[in-house]
């Protein structure tokens, strides 16, 4: 099961977290989709910096994903949020922005195959040196007893 809460806060600005759930233990092909798209998210992060192009990093998402013998991700899987929930700039082929310091970015990359899906997403503020998560989730399944 795979939980995702979508909301705008008090400020109005819109984040979104993303965690899968499992009642009782998550199987090890659970965890390794799940720990691929962690893997995923973080070669992102390292592009997200300040003057970065969005082409660019689009384009090296899909290399990684190819590298993991994963689908290449035809979908919004990282992009800008504020009032709405999907602002520009916008994670992909024919983006013409870049990347800006202060910038509210969510990373959301996933996957689904015949017998496992696996995703993660996060919000981050661009700061002069890169992201900055704005919580301390812990990026793991959640898994009852």
């Amino acid at each position: 099961y795979r939980q995702l809460i979508e909301n705008s806060g008090p400020g109005g600005y819109y984040t979104e977290l993303a965690r899968f759930i499992v009642v009782g233990r998550a199987s090890e092909e659970q965890k390794d989709a799940v720990a691929s798209s962690v893997a995923a998210q973080h070669e992102t992060l390292k592009r997200l910096k300040p003057g970065a192009s969005c082409q660019e990093i689009y384009a090296a998402h899909n290399e990684t994903m190819r590298g993991k013998g994963l689908p290449e991700d035809k979908r919004l899987y990282c992009h800008g949020q504020g009032y709405d929930l999907v602002e520009r700039p916008l994670i992909r082929h024919d983006e013409s922005m870049s990347i800006q310091e202060n910038m509210n970015i969510v990373c959301h990359p996933g996957f689904a195959n015949a017998t496992v899906a696996g995703g993660i997403c996060d919000n981050y503020i661009i700061g002069p040196d890169g992201p900055v998560a704005i919580h301390k989730t812990p990026q793991i399944i959640l898994e009852t007893e």
